[in-house]
């Protein structure tokens, strides 16, 4: 079944949550997670994108390692924890690292990867699941009771514009990239999308000094839809709204694709209702929402695939990010209860 039997040790998730959200960089939290794998007995492998796994069963679970701010010293209080990626994913990390004996000992795989936040376009799980093949997966990440069962697709892109730059006096004639960047933005923000979309530019550049005319100015594009052909439309129509700006002021444009994620469902009714009892066993009514995880990267390759939210907080992606560390414990039951079912129940 797994490299470890039924004596296999489960850690208390709080105490593991207070060492590694306090552990910044990818590669040093990637050590702290193989150490404490070989520490309850497994046998932990990494390959060169830094991911870090163990066990060899059908059934892979999940949690990313990657955080979007740096963590640093938590502020710990009587009901919560204060910290950059103290939730996101510092306690997905800490409840499925003090599982890991047991999973393993049910058959199954766990896997810490990178890659899922920011511009990593998932190139951890993706890596994991062409690697090792799973027939199923649990990705462990976000706020109680949450259960992330579609994959929103999302489109990145980088619009740059480019001009021959000059003097704001002496070269006062020429193309500035400015106003084709300033028409983009207008435009794109004015563009009718349907409700279950997103488009968010969420940084800009450009610019050299207050006197002289910018070489290039530049924005990065973030779009998110439920619906792949929805999705692949909106993309367009910011493409094209880019291009004839650029056209417009005469200015050079440098588009680049920075990442694409799948959008869709596979996880199936069976795995659904399992999922759904899991949480019920813990007093958690829960929540199926869309959104774009680690998840993504089984719905691509077509495998049943959710997420599975295992702590209360709030502020991701903040430096005031919060969680309740007692929630930790709800998680954990929840988590251990829905991979036993799935082990128990094959074919799903």
């Amino acid at each position: 079944m797994g490299e470890v039997k039924a004596t296999a040790i489960s850690l208390e998730p709080t105490a593991l949550l207070g060492e590694i959200a306090e552990i910044a960089g990818d590669k040093a939290r990637g050590r702290w997670v193989s150490d404490k794998l070989h520490r309850q007995g497994l046998k932990p492998q990494t390959d060169d994108l830094g991911n870090v796994w163990a066990g060899s069963g059908r059934l892979l679970v999940m949690a990313h390692i990657d955080t979007v701010l740096t963590p640093a010293p938590l502020r710990r209080e009587k009901n919560r924890w204060y910290g950059a990626a103290v939730g996101d994913n510092s306690s997905g990390v800490a409840v499925l690292v003090g599982l890991a004996a047991e999973l393993v000992g049910l058959g199954c795989t766990v896997a810490f990867s990178v890659g899922e936040e920011g511009l990593g376009n998932l190139r951890g799980a993706r890596a994991l699941v062409r690697h090792l093949t799973p027939e199923q997966m649990i990705a462990v990440d976000g706020y109680l009771p949450g259960v992330v069962s579609r994959s929103a697709g999302s489109h990145r892109l980088r619009a740059k514009f480019v001009g021959s730059g000059g003097h704001a006096w002496g070269d006062r004639e020429a193309a500035s990239p400015v106003p084709a960047l300033g028409q983009t933005l207008a435009q794109m923000y004015a563009l009718t999308r349907p409700a279950d979309t997103s488009l968010n530019v969420g940084r800009l550049w450009g610019g050299e000094a207050i006197n002289a005319i910018p070489r290039e100015v530049g924005l990065e594009l973030d779009l998110r839809a439920l619906e792949a052909e929805i999705l692949s439309e909106m993309t367009a129509q910011a493409r094209s709204i880019a291009m004839e700006a650029a056209r417009k002021y005469n200015v050079r444009l440098e588009l680049e694709v920075l990442g694409e994620r799948p959008a869709g469902t596979t996880a199936t009714p069976a795995m659904l209702e399992a999922t759904r009892l899991a949480l019920l066993e813990v007093g958690l009514e829960p929540q199926f929402t869309a959104g774009s995880t680690d998840a993504s990267a089984g719905v691509e390759a077509g495998i049943p695939a959710l997420t599975l939210s295992v702590y209360r907080g709030g502020g991701a992606h903040t430096p005031d990010e919060w969680i309740e560390p007692a929630s930790l414990g709800l998680g954990t039951r929840a988590l251990q209860s829905l991979v036993e079912r799935l082990s128990g129940s094959p074919g799903l």
